[in-house]
């Protein structure tokens, strides 16, 4: 597949030729040097390259991750690629401690909101709305409601 333009390499990809440029711009994919006519040409190496960096992207390497990854050697940095690996990891799981933390407050509001009848406030909508929790000594045990509960500042990442 020697010799297309960035729009068969973007298409064989399946991408979008402005983000064969942004990859470009970032350093992840080299730009062409060779040209057929007015037009610069791609080979299999830089398709090969651009779905290297869609799968890694697939398995939530972030771009700048992904440039540590493809900086490395493939036959001598090993236990660099399984250290940045192991490190991806341990990112999804704490994501995946975040997002069960979450279905919990969902779950519990749920469950809160078919026990509490109206004309009291439905438990999901005040928890959304940031309305105070009523207090623990309220007469009326189904009126103490879970709230969502915000995650730590330094647990959040960018994508």
């Amino acid at each position: 597949m020697n010799g297309i333009t960035i729009g068969t390499l973007a298409r064989s990809a399946g991408v979008g030729v402005e983000t064969v440029r942004y990859y470009q711009r970032r350093g992840l994919l080299p730009e062409s040097a060779g040209r057929k006519g007015a037009f610069r040409v791609y080979g299999d190496a830089e398709l090969a390259r651009l779905r290297s960096i869609r799968r890694a992207q697939t398995l939530g390497f972030s771009l700048d991750e992904i440039a540590d990854l493809l900086a490395l050697d493939h036959e001598r940095d090993r236990e660099n690629a399984r250290a940045l690996a192991r490190s991806k990891i341990a990112s999804v799981e704490e994501r995946i401690r975040q997002l069960e933390d979450v279905r919990s407050a969902l779950q519990e509001l749920v469950d809160c909101c078919g026990h509490t009848e109206a004309p009291a406030p439905c438990p999901i909508l005040r928890a959304l709305g940031g309305e105070p929790r009523e207090s623990e000594s309220d007469s009326n045990p189904a009126s103490t409601r879970p709230t969502l509960r915000k995650q730590p500042a330094s647990t959040a990442r960018a994508g």
